[in-house]
């Protein structure tokens, strides 16, 4: 068990959320409070960590150590659209789980940066379960991820998917058709009392998130989407798709087998991503090619609807 006592330092009466105070003091990151089973104190009461703080308040942090994890690098083929000395953007690929965890603990893209990148796990003091790691792709979904090299370059990066200063864009195959070519999906997020693997939209309830949406091109029972993502919620596309009564394609949780296309996978690709890298001033732009899988369905659709 690891504690922290800490007098808050903060300007004048500007207030802070815990969770950013402490990851910003280099104490615990954000993404290690729940896996770490972080706790937080102020005045000897414990709180919750978007509970904000002020300057003087006295905070005491607690959380575990590492649990010890066997992850050793493996070889495998990453699919590198761009690389420096601090980052790697890459397009993964769908299957791939991004980070040891729930009994996947081979073939991860963790696993194969370990072995791409020799200095990698030294640089994050030998924390294996996630070194580098700034967002997630669920298994199922594929396309542009970006990694950073240093701890550094991964607080750089970190802050502006906190401060959502950056730009995430995924194509998507629906079933069906939205209620208009260009949209904005504005609700709450939150768990499904009944089946708690599955999230479900409420109008109060839960995490905000923002999706805005247009149809880039549609036939008569299917549609391909691009989808901007405001917010960075579990499941998000997938659940506001069904929102709006267009399911992805291919989606094994929130979908049902398409009669037409029973063998389709989840249909949904980050293609885009636009953020600043470290020791840059203006911001950069990465594509993820369109998977085959894409080209495959899209052209049967194509073909079957058309002629």
């Amino acid at each position: 068990m690891n504690r922290e006592k800490i007098t808050v330092s903060l300007p004048g009466s500007l207030k802070m959320r815990v969770d950013k105070y402490i990851s910003d003091n280099n104490i615990i990151s954000r993404s290690q409070i729940k896996s770490r089973n972080a706790k937080a104190f102020l005045d000897d009461a414990e709180i919750k960590f978007s509970r904000k703080v002020s300057n003087d308040d006295i905070l005491e942090i607690f959380w575990d150590d590492p649990p010890p994890l066997d992850i050793e690098p493996e070889e495998l083929p990453l699919d590198i659209i761009f690389e420096d000395e601090n980052v790697i953007v890459l397009n993964k690929e769908q299957g791939m789980v991004v980070h040891p965890a729930n009994g996947n603990y081979s073939g991860t893209l963790v696993q194969g940066l370990l072995y791409y990148v020799k200095n990698l796990g030294s640089n994050f003091n030998n924390e294996l379960e996630r070194p580098g790691i700034v967002h997630r792709l669920d298994k199922d979904t594929s396309g542009v991820i970006i990694t950073a090299k240093n701890p550094e370059a991964h607080e750089f990066l970190s802050h502006q998917f906190r401060d959502k200063t950056n730009e995430k864009y995924y194509l998507a195959i629906v079933r069906g058709y939205p209620p208009r070519r260009r949209g904005k999906i504005d609700t709450y997020i939150t768990r499904n009392p009944v089946d708690r693997k599955k999230f479900v939209t409420h109008e109060r309830e839960g995490k905000h998130a923002v999706t805005e949406y247009r149809v880039l091109r549609n036939w008569d029972k299917y549609a391909l989407m691009l989808l901007k993502l405001n917010t960075g919620r579990t499941h998000q596309l997938r659940v506001h798709m069904v929102h709006i009564g267009c399911p992805i394609l291919g989606d094994p949780i929130y979908g049902r087998k398409d009669n037409r296309f029973p063998e389709a996978t989840l249909m949904l690709h980050a293609w885009k991503l636009k953020i600043q890298l470290p020791g840059n001033q203006e911001s950069s732009s990465f594509k993820a090619a369109i998977p085959l899988r894409f080209k495959r369905i899209l052209g049967k659709i194509s073909k079957e609807i058309t002629n």
